[in-house]
């Protein structure tokens, strides 16, 4: 008889919340540290090891094969029969670590023949980490079972420690090697953590029965899914190595941050809805993965339009605080690339939230090669003339393509929901947010202080807007957040 696990791991709003809070690390500690680096490794040596992160996951893609999506819809389906979990983790598993020996076979070969290469070996070896810890840390496991409390906590210990390192070790412009290494401390070495822990919820003895063929033909569109949005999210940065200067991918680079900071709390509730959404559809709860779908595209909207208008008044004041004046040439990328934060924001709705647990990920694979190829164009045309401004326009005219055919694909499944969001409350909370905060700029107040009253005239004004007017989804987050405070304090 198979052991069973209860149907509900954890509430949403639990998931969220820890989500919430580890997007918030992920905000505050590049924040922190490339403020730190930036100005002591300037935008050669940042550049360098931009360069270095974006070749490399090249070739993580092909280690990991897609399994990190993959695995969390396939375990999520079997998550209530230990049995069957613990037989499909060590199939993935087994899977992950033959591509994960062939990968290396090629980076070593590649490092010693690409003349390219050869000056930074030390840097690639070290981000080059990222591709065993990412295999060993099983992560798509944790978030199949819902286990972000967990994944949460154990992330931030490794980002503080990984604080302490980096001003401890960073001193000199030579030091861009140790900083490299320690980026990856941040972002992997806790996948050690995950592999010694996993034996709470699978077992770590063979239990026979595989059947590793059975996930070939998944795990090779879900791979070709994550080669081309690997394609498209990264290869500008490294076009912009080969075919202009570090300092230019220094630009970029610092542009590219703070896009994904925004991303991943934009992205934030989808992250979390995708093992719901799994078990939804595999249980034929059609109805509850509808609800959760629009509510999720609701969240987008209300979220990625008001943070995209901000950063776009105030991008300069963004540039400066998270590196210096040094870094003036990343403002107009950054100008460029804000309007992804919308576009990602969909896609990650309709492409990893309904496309892929429906069973439709050859569509999202389709947009994402549709997204590689309009940027691999676009990249060659425009980066030899306008270097990471350039990259900015690929990147923004990629997202945008993947988009379109994302929600062709799924136009009478989304359209109902597009139909809910309120956009002329929206539009109107964030012109006058807009004009109640944009004079600010003008008072001369430096980075900091110009991006921290901006911001809080800004979103509350906004904030205030949407509840004033009733905007549903603000509501119903504030009469949640109330009610909470209220059972917490009659505990009390």
């Amino acid at each position: 008889m198979s052991e069973r696990r209860p149907k509900r791991v954890n509430s949403i709003r639990i998931n969220f919340v820890m989500n919430a809070i580890l997007t918030m690390s992920s905000f505050i500690f590049p924040l922190i540290t490339f403020r730190h680096v930036s100005g002591i490794l300037l935008p050669v040596g940042t550049g360098r090891v931009a360069f270095a992160t974006s070749l490399i996951s090249y070739f993580n893609i092909f280690a990991q094969l897609g399994i990190p999506t993959y695995g969390v819809r396939v375990c999520a389906q079997v998550r209530d029969d230990k049995k069957l979990l613990t037989r499909t983790a060590h199939e993935l598993l087994m899977i992950n670590l033959i591509t994960c020996a062939v990968t290396y076979v090629v980076l070593f070969a590649a490092l010693l023949t690409v003349p390219k290469l050869q000056d930074d070996r030390p840097l690639y070896l070290l981000v080059s980490l990222n591709i065993i810890l990412t295999s060993i840390g099983m992560e798509w496991i944790y978030k199949a079972l819902e286990q972000y409390t967990y994944i949460t906590v154990r992330s931030i210990i490794f980002k503080f420690i990984a604080l302490f390192a980096m001003f401890m070790t960073i001193h000199e412009q030579k030091d861009y090697v140790l900083y490299g290494g320690i980026t990856i401390l941040a972002a992997s070495a806790s996948n050690i953590l995950n592999f010694i822990n996993v034996h709470k919820y699978i077992d770590m003895r063979p239990v026979g029965g595989y059947n590793l063929r059975r996930h070939l033909k998944p795990v090779a569109i879900f791979f070709a899914m994550a080669c081309a949005s690997t394609i498209y999210t990264h290869l500008d940065t490294v076009m912009l190595g080969f075919m202009t200067t570090n300092t230019d991918v220094g630009y970029y680079n610092a542009s590219v941050r703070i896009k994904s900071i925004l991303i991943s709390i934009v992205t934030s509730l989808g992250t979390v809805l995708l093992p719901r959404a799994s078990y939804y559809i595999e249980h034929g709860e059609i109805e509850e993965f509808r609800r959760i779908s629009r509510k999720a595209l609701n969240f987008v909207f209300l979220i990625a339009c008001p943070l995209m208008i901000y950063f776009i008044i105030f991008a300069r004041q963004g540039i400066y605080f998270l590196s210096n004046s040094a870094y003036e040439g990343a403002v107009v990328p950054m100008r460029i690339i804000m309007p992804t934060l919308l576009f990602v924001g969909i896609t990650n709705i309709t492409g990893i939230q309904m496309l892929v647990p429906m069973g439709k990920e050859t569509v999202v694979l389709w947009s994402e090669i549709g997204g590689a190829v309009t940027d691999i164009i676009l990249n060659a045309i425009l980066i030899p003339k306008m270097a990471s401004a350039g990259a900015a326009i690929g990147t923004l005219a990629a997202e945008m393509v993947v988009l379109i055919i994302q929600y062709a694909a799924l136009r009478n499944e989304v359209a109902p929901s597009f139909k809910t969001v309120q956009y002329l409350k929206i539009t109107a909370g964030i012109i006058l947010a807009s004009a109640a905060s944009f004079w600010v700029i003008n008072l001369s107040l430096g980075s900091f202080v110009t991006l921290l009253i901006s911001a809080v005239i800004f979103f509350a004004v906004y904030g205030c807007f949407l509840l004033v007017t009733g905007e549903p989804l603000t509501r119903e987050i504030i009469t949640t957040l109330c009610n909470d405070l209220r059972s917490r304090f009659r505990k009390r």
